[in-house]
């Protein structure tokens, strides 16, 4: 899943890694569970063989479940290893961070210990990250991050299929998903102990007493967050009771807890996500309040506590925190949307933020469009003469009225000498004059030097809510709205005046010059248009200079 330096590449992964990890809580038991992990391993990491070893009450492991080869799940499966093994195994080889990597020159010594493995004798690698058949690679499970709390488990891994030992990117994909994956198997079995509880409840009427106490003890010692809620009435999702976990998670007392209903404590940006969350089986991430006013992401999870003579009567929530998860995903989205040497938005990203802002269909189509449905011409509010909605009956406006969308058409300003006073949104591209000799003449650490510190002053140049990308190379797109022919013109010359002046790298002055060219976003034109268009104007106002003013001196 890696290698690809790509943004692109790296997003796609990125995305097929957030689904595998969002699947670890869907599965319905612990064996679901497990085979999940395994599967995962497979369609969300690139490896074509993987195993759960599961630790035993009595310490062994067991293979408990595998995904890649019928082959070696019929060899494998159920079979038992002994925790002596596995503690030699989890000593040896590479540290990659939590992970485990035993490489073949060292693995034989495995070879005839107790372990269920799969591994065949094969040729030696034709280059140094080869992946070799008898490689070891192994991500071990803890219940608290960065290795702490108890082993729960050994996700084995083999054949990546590129053929290659994982890179820092995939490690770092694999340290997570085993993360999550130990998240996702406490949690089945936190599941599996209250559903218990709740079947108690509902069928040993007799034994009410003693449920009860089941149920309190796996609500007060989880290791996660819980609560129960009211259900019904005037006090509908006030909270009755919280265990300490969730106390802990958000900063406050007990006592204090019962004040709020978890609609009191969300974030406003989430209230949404929490309406749409059923009270049956109902699951949500979204971000609550601790006391000291930050905000934590958790996962919520709902299940119904049922009464059998009045029906449902409280809403028992499971809280997990998923703020590690959360931040890792910030973080792996970042770099791939983001240029790695300046930190501004790449590429793809700034096609997509321009993408955005486009639609298909020109202002000047949507007007006579309007006009022609018996719009302002013939009513003031825009109501047709024969009652229908405006825009009923016309090829290409069936469904919802365009011109009362949330969608900002965007128009071009008049082309020509004079600013007509019309505002949109200014597309300037900017090309570096003089960077290649730079590159040639002091190499590619002054280069890079010249293209962060450019990156410095094109961001300050320009207001917040505009956007600086890198499109590639000695090449900047700013994206800049709400401005007339002349504003886009001023802040060209700024930007350029900004970029001019000599940067100072290892203790000597170098100078760039640039090129711009203003293009502007219009609906009606595909982002590769736009930027096509600003990239043109880039080259004839770069023709239309003096070699003598472009020129960057060393």
């Amino acid at each position: 899943m890696e290698t690809e330096s790509e943004p692109y590449v790296r997003l796609a992964a990125l995305r097929q890694l957030h689904q595998v990890v969002a699947e670890l809580n869907t599965a319905r038991s612990l064996a679901d569970t497990l085979q999940t992990v395994a599967d995962g391993a497979i369609t969300g990491l690139g490896f074509e063989l993987a195993a759960v070893n599961l630790v035993r009450p009595d310490g062994d492991l067991v293979v408990a479940a595998v995904a890649g080869s019928a082959g070696a799940e019929a060899l494998m499966a159920g079979r038992v290893g002994s925790r002596a093994a596995w503690d030699r195994r989890l000593s040896m080889g590479e540290r990659w961070g939590d992970l485990i990597f035993i490489p073949h020159t060292e693995g034989w010594v495995l070879d005839d210990d107790d372990v269920p493995q799969w591994h065949t004798a094969g040729p030696a690698p034709r280059f140094p990250d080869e992946w070799h058949s008898m490689d070891r690679l192994f991500a071990p499970m803890y219940t608290a991050a960065n290795g702490g709390g108890e082993l729960l488990g050994v996700i084995s891994v083999d054949r990546p299929r590129n053929g290659r030992r994982p890179g820092a990117w995939g490690q770092e994909a694999l340290q997570m998903y085993a993360f999550q994956s130990a998240i996702a198997i406490s949690n089945a079995r936190l599941r599996a102990n209250m559903q218990r509880a709740l079947v108690r409840l509902e069928r040993e009427q007799q034994a009410l007493r003693a449920s009860e106490e089941s149920f309190r003890q796996a609500f007060e010692y989880a290791p996660s967050g819980m609560a129960v809620a009211e259900m019904g009435g005037d006090q509908h999702g006030r909270l009755l009771r919280t265990n300490d976990a969730l106390c802990r998670l958000l900063g406050r007392p007990a006592s204090g807890m019962r004040r709020y209903s978890f609609s009191d404590l969300v974030h406003p940006e989430d209230i949404g996500t929490l309406l749409r969350t059923s009270a049956e089986g109902g699951r949500a991430e979204l971000r609550l309040a601790r006391r000291d006013g930050t905000y934590v992401w958790v996962s919520l999870r709902n299940s119904v506590v049922a009464d059998t003579a009045d029906g449902p009567r409280f809403l028992l929530t499971h809280v997990e925190d998923i703020e590690e998860r959360k931040r890792h995903e910030l973080q792996l989205a970042h770099r791939a949307s983001h240029d790695s040497l300046t930190g501004l938005p790449n590429s793809a990203e700034l096609r997509a933020r321009l993408g955005a802002r486009l639609c298909s269909r020109p202002m000047g189509s949507l007007a006579d469009a309007y006009a022609s449905s018996g719009g302002p011409g013939s009513d003031p509010h825009g109501f047709r003469a024969d009652g229908k909605e405006p825009f009923e009956g016309i090829d290409g406006f069936e469904g919802a009225p365009a011109p009362f969308d949330h969608h900002v058409h965007l128009v071009a300003p008049a082309d020509g000498p004079a600013d007509d006073g019309s505002k949109g949104l200014a597309v300037l591209f900017c090309d570096l004059d003089g960077f290649k000799s730079i590159n040639d003449r002091f190499g590619h650490n002054t280069g890079d030097a010249v293209l962060i510190e450019v990156a410095r002053r094109l961001t300050s140049g320009v207001r917040d809510g505009d956007t600086v990308a890198r499109l590639g190379g000695d090449e900047f797109v700013v994206l800049a709205d709400g401005l007339g022919t002349a504003d886009a013109q001023d802040l060209a010359v700024r930007l350029r005046n900004a970029i001019i002046p000599p940067i100072r790298v290892e203790g000597r002055a170098v100078r760039v010059g640039a090129s711009f060219g203003i293009g502007w976003a219009s609906c009606g034109m595909t982002a590769e248009e736009v930027l096509e268009s600003a990239d043109q104007r880039m080259y004839v106002e770069k023709r239309s200079r003096s070699k003598t003013n472009r020129r960057a001196a060393g």
